[in-house]
């Protein structure tokens, strides 16, 4: 059920522009699938989807590709869109976003195998990063930073 779940997430996501797990859930609910909020979640991670802009202020979710250029490109898009402040305390980065785009932004971040991440935690519009050490802070920032600038 999972796997057929997840490819009708995939084809629902490529044909259409969905903005938010509610929507994606109605879509799923409307092809016959029973599912919650919880799993809607758990399969937007499984399968590395992020939020993209799609023009209008709006969002919507893509899969990333495989390529490191496409991926790059991706989370660029996802960071420069979505971070709106950066600040440390001790091993813990806190990341404001606009409201909305944690999870892309914390997902994008998590996948970008940065130096000293040990993970992300996102709620709406702010992430916990917790960072080996507070050391490490600075050049996590810097480089989630320059890829957020990366034109």
């Amino acid at each position: 059920m999972k796997e057929k779940r997840q490819n009708k997430i995939k084809e629902i996501i490529e044909n259409n522009e969905i903005e938010t797990q509610d929507e994606l859930l109605a879509r799923l609910t409307e092809a016959g699938f029973t599912t919650t909020q919880a799993t809607i979640s758990r399969d937007i991670r499984e399968m590395r989807l992020t939020k993209i802009a799609c023009g209008g202020g709006r969002q919507k979710y893509t899969m990333l590709q495989n390529t490191d250029t496409d991926v790059m490109k991706k989370y660029h898009q996802v960071l420069s869109a979505g971070v709106l402040n950066i600040d440390y305390a001790e091993n813990m980065i806190v990341v404001r976003t606009v409201s909305g785009m944690a999870m892309a932004v914390a997902a994008a971040l998590d996948n970008m195998n940065l130096q000293g991440v040990m993970g992300c935690i996102a709620g709406d519009d702010t992430i916990f990063c917790a960072v080996r050490s507070k050391e490490l802070c600075k050049e996590v920032i810097a480089c989630i930073k320059k890829v957020a600038a990366n034109d």
